[in-house]
């Protein structure tokens, strides 16, 4: 029996100087297809200094991430 795939919605918000806030129903798979996350709010690190990768780990404000 094939599994049926349920809907997602996720609205992504751009925080200034910060990471982007995913909210709303939204898996998060990594490369290897294995979900990472399904919480109903995560922060995705844009700075590309976090050391949790995706995630965001504060790293913003050492490296002084400015927009």
């Amino acid at each position: 029996m094939e599994k049926k795939e349920t809907k997602h919605d996720a609205l992504f918000k751009v925080i200034k100087g910060g990471p982007i806030q995913v909210s709303g129903n939204f898996v998060i798979r990594g490369v290897d297809k294995k979900i990472l996350k399904t919480d109903k709010v995560v922060y995705l690190c844009r700075c590309g200094g976090s050391g949790r990768k995706p995630f965001c780990d504060g790293s913003h404000r050492r490296v002084g991430l400015k927009d």
